[in-house]
């Protein structure tokens, strides 16, 4: 098994193995880079993926389908369980059945698809980006952006070789409480920010247990294809549904959690890459033959500010997010993406007087005082809408571009070769590469 801290492939070496991957069929296509789809236009969809979140995509388009004017054309799964209830879904949805495809190359050879949403296994996003935009389609795809540091630039930068509209799944960008948090660090109320706690707790054996693994048989899928980039190995049904647990496809806590904590860094912070990163953990809850961690805690310096992440799957203990200012702390409740925000003035210590109060105020949206709900699921549309809205007008800044993918992918990448090396890493933002030394300044 092939560590991350060995997967310095060269660009050259990469592209062309991705290029092996993806074969002629998805050939560039210089009609689609330069399409602009008028006002009346339908915008036709692929989807490539349809498990768990696959499906909320798709359900989550088919709820926009009307204001957006979007239909899904085509859906595409190795599986055929998966690949036959999208079929069955999008019916239900648009009335009419879809090209039900095995095959992402038979896909993205479809010149009638506009824009293609990609939630496959981690270890597959950025080789299927990369691919999806050469073939001249838009794209959403699910974070994190990828999880070797070869492939996330290579996609990176074929996106930005090309006047294509991307969004990358950290929807938390396009929440409106998130946004007002925002506005209350751009607006100075916080002072000087010198710390940024997130604590991300659950008590089970997150990602063990899938029900599909005892379902799936190998001939109903296509092993070596679900592998892509991967060196082979024999069908394992627990690899292909509980891929998370796995070190080579996986980082599990770090792609999954922080990858959306770290961005709400970035997205609250004005989009630094981290300077270094300390990763450490271990398996401590459940010892049921994953590799990746069940406990794990990283320290990720910023040239202005220190930040930590924290999640345990064995205590489901209150969890926050804390961004810690001279004038005040600006305080998430519930954890990930959570809209409930709240803002406790700095003033005085706790030395000087134990039972100092300090007031607070909760982060509310205009022409409503009340708090923001606990928590917010993933199928929240205001992503998905900023994405078609882009789609409508042309404009590739969406709210999570492929620069804010990327970095939140560095980050991450970091964390989780920190961990399996056991020390900490730098970041060299000049070169973009990782290293075991501070870069000269």
């Amino acid at each position: 098994m092939q560590d991350l801290n060995d997967k310095k492939l060269d660009r050259r070496s990469f592209l062309n193995k991705t290029a092996g991957v993806v074969g002629t069929a998805v050939a560039t296509s210089a009609l689609s880079y330069e399409r602009i789809l008028g006002a009346n236009d339908r915008i036709a969809l692929g989807h490539i993926g349809v498990g768990n979140r696959g499906t909320q995509l798709h359900l989550m388009t088919s709820r926009l389908k009307g204001k957006y004017n979007v239909e899904t054309v085509a859906v595409c799964d190795l599986w055929t369980r998966n690949r036959d209830r999208a079929a069955a879904n999008t019916e239900r949805y648009y009335g009419r059945a879809p090209r039900a495809l095995q095959y992402f190359e038979e896909l993205l050879a479809l010149k009638d698809v506009d824009a293609v949403l990609i939630a496959t296994p981690e270890h597959s996003h950025s080789p299927l980006l990369k691919a999806a935009v050469e073939a001249g389609k838009h794209a959403y795809c699910e974070k994190p952006m990828g999880n070797v540091l070869e492939e996330v630039k290579a996609a990176r930068d074929a996106v930005k070789e090309r006047n294509l509209v991307v969004q990358v799944g950290t929807q938390h960008r396009s929440e409106p409480y998130q946004l007002a948090a925002r506005e209350v660090l751009r607006s100075g109320g916080l002072g000087d920010v010198s710390k940024y706690e997130l604590v991300w707790n659950y008590n089970g054996p997150r990602w063990r247990g899938r029900p599909e693994v005892k379902q799936i048989r190998e001939q109903d899928t296509d092993w070596k294809k679900w592998l892509l980039t991967k060196p082979y190995r024999p069908f394992d049904p627990q690899l292909y549904f509980e891929f998370r647990l796995y070190r080579e496809f996986s980082s599990g806590i770090p792609d999954q959690w922080m990858s959306h904590g770290i961005d709400l860094v970035h997205f609250f912070m004005n989009e630094q890459p981290p300077r270094s990163i300390m990763a450490h953990g271990g398996v401590f809850a459940w010892r049921d033959g994953r590799q990746n961690p069940d406990t794990f805690q990283a320290l990720v310096e910023y040239p202005s500010l220190l930040a930590s992440f924290s999640t345990s799957f064995g205590n489901d203990s209150d969890s926050f997010s804390r961004i810690m200012g001279k004038k005040a702390t600006l305080i998430n409740i519930g954890g990930e993406g959570s809209p409930r925000w709240k803002v406790v003035e700095e003033e005085g210590n706790h030395e000087d007087n134990p039972n100092i109060q300090r007031a607070e105020r909760w982060v509310t949206l205009p022409g409503d005082d009340k708090p923001g709900p606990i928590n917010i699921g993933d199928e929240d549309l205001s992503h998905m809408s900023n994405w078609f809205e882009c789609l409508r007008s042309g404009n590739t800044h969406t709210n999570a571009t492929v620069d804010n993918g990327f970095l939140h992918s560095v980050g991450c990448i970091m964390a989780a070769q920190s961990y399996w090396q056991g020390k900490r890493l730098y970041y060299d933002a000049r070169t973009e590469q990782i290293k075991d030394s501070a870069p000269a300044t």
